[in-house]
Parts: C-alpha cells; structure tokens; sequence
C-alpha cells in the first residue's frame, strides 16, 4: 500500500513517472525518448490505480477503455446493476457503495472516473481532487453552475490531471471545424445552429403519487446523495434519471457538451451576455418533452485572420430543428441521425454531425475543390474508441510542471459547461418571460427583481367527463431571484459535505 504523505515529498512517484516537455508544432506532439521508449512496454508500478465511481453503465464502457491501467476500485449505490458487467469484470478491485467510505478507507488510489448521475459528479470529483487524485468525469461536469467553478478551480489548485467525459472534443471533426473557421475559410460567424433527437428517455413528468419497495441491492439514500429527499420509484434509476430535474438535466445537459463543444472552441466563446428559454410544458419535477434556447455572446478578439464578431447560438431538442439552409439539397440529411450544428458564416457554411463528426462545407459538392489549411492541433488517435480516455492517462502521468494537459481538461470543460447549464436554467426560468442577462464575473441573472414571483406548473391533468374535455392544472408560486440562485448553487441535503 502506498503511502501518499512520502510519495508527495518525493521528486519523483509511481503516479508522476514521466517528465515530458510536449511541444505542439504542425499538429504533432513531440516527447522525450524516455516516453516513447515505454509505450507498450509498462511495468505494473507504471500503471495508475483508477477507482471507478458509478460504474453500471457509461462509466463501466469508460474503465474499458481505460484497462491499460489497474482498476483497483468499483463504487456504485446499485450493486445489481453494477453486477453485469463491471463486477464481473474486474473481479479484484474493492466493491464500494458510497464514495465517501471508498476515498476515505483505500489509500493506494491515484486517479477516480466519475460516472454517476449528473447530481453526484461534483462532490466526489472534488473529494478526490483534495486528495491529489485525478479526475476524469462524465458529462456534463457538474449539475449546477457553482460546481462547475468548483471543480475547474480544485483541479488548478491541486495540480491534478482532469478531463470531462465529452469524447468528440478529442476528435479529428472539433480540429477540422477549428482550423477551417480559424483560417477564414467562411468568413465570420454570426449565427449558429445546434440540436440533437434527444431526449430517448421519459420527460414531462410529474412525481409519481405512490412508492415503491426499495430493492435490496439499491442504497437508494446514497443514490439520493445531496438532492433532497424523495421516496424510491423505479421511475428514477436506473437511467431514467436523466429526466428529472433533482438528478440530471434533461436533453440540453445529455448532448450539448459534445454538439455545441465545436461551436464553444472554434469561436473562442466565454460565458454569453443573455440566454433566453422556451419549451413544451415544463414543470417542477421533470424536464420538458422539447426545448429551444437562444444564447448571445460578445465579440470577442480577432484572430489573425478572422474576427470574432458578436454571435447567436441557437439550440432545438425534442424533435424540433432549425430551418434547412438553403445549400442542402432535398434529401440531404443535416448532420446526422443524432444531430449536429451548422455554423452561417459571411463567406459560406460548415454543417458537421454529433460529437462534431464528418464537418462539411454547404453546399456539398464544393467538398470537391476544397483545400483544408495546414493542421495546428495536436491530434489525438482513436478519440471514440479510448482514445479520450488514454490522453487523460498519459496526462496523469506527466509530472504538472510539463503536462500537457488533456483535451477537455476542466480548466477548458468547465466554462463550456457552465454554458450549457445556462441554458438549461432559461427554460427552467421561463415563465419569467424575458431575456435574462447574465453577470458572469457574480455568477448572478441581473434583471429578476428582489420580490419578483414566478408561477410553474406542478401537475397537468387532461380526462374526458360525460363527453367534455376537462383540464386540470395545478401551479406554484415562487419567489423568482431566490428560486434561480437555488439553481445556480444548490443548498446539499443535510448530512452531505457542501462544496
């Protein structure tokens, strides 16, 4: 067993073996001989201990992909659904149900992946991070706009190698889009289009009125964790939770991490000035059925041979999709079956797929004539096979002093989603009936009145009764500001560590 007290004294540890200078020069990353020389030929003491923390379902594909490592650590609050395959797969690791038991008891731990619903990211994120563990989370970051900060700010206080689960971002596609817009190839953007065919789980929902038996293999009070109490339904978990506004962060927290992650880069974009919501019935408990959400940014610098100017980004889920451009040819599919953005720039268009695959100039065909500039992003092989996983690693394993950081490192992640998370609370805030402007620096909406009040909708009944439509709606009443800043930074169940 390591001891980590001697281990950070020490110039040199198991967990930051390799002393790199990385450069990036066309494209390329350059290491040292001493690197190179390893690669493929690890001994067990170069290998991390990675604790796997939600590993049922996303997070047991993500500890695949990272089985070049030890996996010497399962933590999941549902032992069944853990059971099919990450239990029987790594049969040697230590079984956990609570996190907090797992980072406090087994100290030979030197990096975590976090992939637990989106309530539970950033508590054991940042736990681990105290301690001098890498983190590698899923998407999206965190649940809230204040966890995000948090995690982006630990990861740089404690010099810990991070990366958010967004895979596209370490893609040929995101560089392509990239290099293109940034050599001026359509000129400047004013406007971009994103949307996705989620959600493909139940939304629009209300509460369940009656609850169930809590299965014996489920610890449904750490499934819970900082959210407040609710009595168990198989309604919330397993998957399901996405759905629910106390757990996840319905379609627009699921898919923009990855569809609008090229739009964030290529544009250089920071936190927007105003987003604005509207959707299909929303309500307390469960994320709308269908969404649209308007963010606008700032000009930003120019680049040396584009200009940033001022910029709408435009997101549509649930079916609903932005207008053909008229460059698309009938038949021809916009992006993919998943979704996809198309960026409307003064000189032309580029219309790429989810996780920024396959980007296109419009209209097709002037494909054939198109000579991409020179590549200037380092490249990074088999992103959606393993690949996004494996630069985290082989960041982790750099010494700080001369990492060079991993793709999607928090430091990038964090404020691309905290504009995510904007957007999810402009629908949650839409009754407000507004553009809402956002103080970024204060992490506040500026235009909602101290004592202003807002109504939503808490049950929608619809029956026929002798013949006649009956509707039956229930809404309440909230104190707007103070709802939104719950929202922005949530106050944790009584008995969980607030960060």
């Amino acid at each position: 067993m390591k001891d980590r007290s001697k281990c950070k004294k020490q110039p040199i540890s198991r967990r930051n073996f390799i002393q790199t200078t990385a450069v990036t020069a066309a494209g390329v990353t350059i290491l040292p001989s001493n690197v190179i020389a390893g690669f493929g030929h690890k001994a067990p003491s170069d290998k991390l201990n990675i604790a796997g923390i939600g590993v049922g379902g996303m997070g047991y594909r993500n500890l695949v992909n990272m089985e070049t490592e030890n996996i010497v650590a399962l933590c999941d609050v549902d032992w069944d659904y853990a059971d099919r395959n990450a239990f029987k797969r790594w049969t040697r690791a230590k079984k956990y149900k609570d996190f907090r038991v797992m980072l406090d008891q087994q100290k030979d731990i030197d990096a975590v992946m976090v992939a637990t619903p989106d309530h539970t990211h950033a508590l054991p994120a940042v736990l681990a991070m105290r301690q001098g563990y890498h983190a590698y989370v899923q998407k999206p970051l965190t649940h809230s706009i204040y966890e995000s900060r948090i995690l982006a700010e630990t990861a740089q206080k404690y010099g810990v190698a991070t990366q958010m689960g967004n895979q596209g971002n370490s893609g040929e596609g995101i560089r392509q889009v990239c290099e293109w817009i940034w050599a001026g190839a359509i000129g400047e953007i004013t406007h971009v289009d994103a949307w996705t065919n989620r959600p493909i789980w139940p939304q629009g929902l209300e509460r369940p009125q009656k609850s169930k038996r809590v299965p014996k293999t489920l610890d449904w009070d750490l499934f819970i964790g900082p959210a407040p109490w609710r009595p168990y339904h198989p309604v919330y978990t397993p998957w399901n939770w996405r759905g629910w506004w106390d757990f996840g962060t319905g379609a627009l927290g699921d898919m923009a991490c990855h569809i609008l992650d090229p739009v964030f880069k290529a544009l250089k974009l920071e936190a927007p000035v105003s987003v604005q919501g509207s959707s299909s019935a929303v309500n307390l408990e469960s994320a709308p059925n269908a969404e649209f959400v308007k963010y606008e940014f700032a000009r930003r610098d120019n680049l040396p041979k584009v200009a940033m100017p001022e910029v709408s980004v435009h997101w549509y889920d649930g079916g609903l999709m932005p207008p053909r451009p008229e460059e698309l040819e009938d038949g021809e599919q916009m992006g993919d079956n998943g979704g996809g953005c198309i960026f409307y720039g003064t000189k032309g268009k580029i219309m790429c797929g989810t996780y920024s695959k396959n980007p296109t100039l419009l209209p097709l065909k002037t494909m054939e004539g198109f000579n991409p500039p020179q590549k200037t992003l380092r490249r990074i092989s088999n992103a959606m096979e393993g690949g996004h996983e494996q630069d985290w690693i082989r960041a982790c394993k750099e010494d700080k002093k001369y990492r060079l950081e991993a793709s999607s490192n928090f430091a990038y992640a964090g404020p691309l989603n905290e504009m995510v998370l904007l957007g999810v609370l402009a629908v949650r805030l839409q009754n407000l009936r507004r553009k809402l402007t956002w103080d970024h620096v204060n992490m506040r909406f500026t235009n909602i009145g101290r004592f202003e009040e807002m109504k939503i909708l808490t049950k929608d009944n619809f029956e026929i009764i002798n013949g006649d439509p009956k509707f039956n709606k229930d809404y309440k009443t909230l104190l707007a500001l103070e709802t939104a800043n719950e929202w922005i930074r949530h106050n944790y169940r009584q008995g969980w560590e607030e960060i």
